[in-house]
């Protein structure tokens, strides 16, 4: 009887099943990060090129295959792909925080444009009242900011050199001012006095400080005294030389800095 030869086994070497597990596993993982992700066309492309030169498997695969790398050096790999998948983080992170950043400036926007809306239109109103009184129109400067509408009256109009007290022929025009403010200041109402930097001596006013806060209190008392304005809505305080509006080394600009200062503030303000 003739000697039977063994039969030949045919298939892939053994270690083709360890490879192949691994790369089930892999898949495995991809597919459920992915899935927990939010990934668009231009991060998975990000995310290829990253893969493909730290495993070669995407580009030139059966290389890292021949070589043995992928299986050999899996710790250092693992070790890339998680530093990769924290900077993923770090960039969705980063993209979250300044789309909020952007959400914010856009609400910050929208309110400034609305308070400077509000001003204006309190602005043309008052100046629809004063345009009734010519003398009024040429002694009180009008101006306003998102917060506020500013009626501004020079202190010559308004007090003599030195002193605090309203002077007779001034009086229309607090009168007229008062009138728009009890007719559109329905908030907050502030009245600063300013001075040049010129020294005050002597009399009951010691320096600027004080006469400036002192003339800003006599134009409150007169208009406690002539309107119906609530005293509880009105602040008065004293700024001194400190708050200059034209240069001081000139006898005009020391004028223009000797003023009171009028605000009504809008309905759209947080002050109001």
């Amino acid at each position: 009887m003739a000697k039977q030869e063994p039969p030949i086994i045919m298939g892939a070497p053994a270690w083709t099943a360890t490879f192949g597990d691994l790369m089930n596993l892999l898949l495995c993982f991809f597919v459920l990060l992915f899935s927990m992700s939010s990934v668009d066309a231009a991060k998975f492309e990000a995310i290829a090129a990253s893969f493909s030169s730290a495993f070669g498997i995407f580009a030139g695969g059966e290389m890292a295959f021949g070589q043995g790398a992928l299986v050999g050096d899996g710790a250092t790999q693992l070790n890339a792909l998680s530093t990769m998948v924290q900077s993923m983080g770090t960039m969705q992170d980063a993209e979250v925080e300044a789309e909020q950043e952007k959400e914010a400036s856009d609400i910050q926007k929208a309110a400034l444009e609305e308070q400077m809306e509000a001003s204006e239109e309190l602005a043309e109103k008052i100046l629809e009242m004063m345009n009734e009184d010519p003398a009024v129109m040429q002694t009180v400067e009008l101006n306003y900011t998102s917060q506020y509408v500013q009626l501004t009256v020079q202190g010559a109009i308004l007090f003599d050199s030195g002193q605090v007290a309203v002077k007779q022929e001034a009086v229309p025009i607090l009168n007229k001012v008062g009138q728009i403010l009890e007719t559109y200041a329905g908030g907050t109402i502030e009245i600063e006095g300013h001075t040049d930097n010129a020294p005050h001596g002597g009399g009951k006013y010691a320096n600027n400080d004080e006469l400036s806060a002192g003339r800003a209190l006599s134009i409150f008392n007169y208009f406690m005294e002539n309107t119906t304005l609530d005293p509880a809505k009105i602040k008065n305080s004293g700024r001194g030389e400190w708050s200059p509006i034209a240069d001081n080394a000139t006898p005009e600009g020391r004028a223009r800095n000797r003023r009171v200062e009028i605000r009504i503030y809008n309905p759209m303000s947080p002050s109001y």
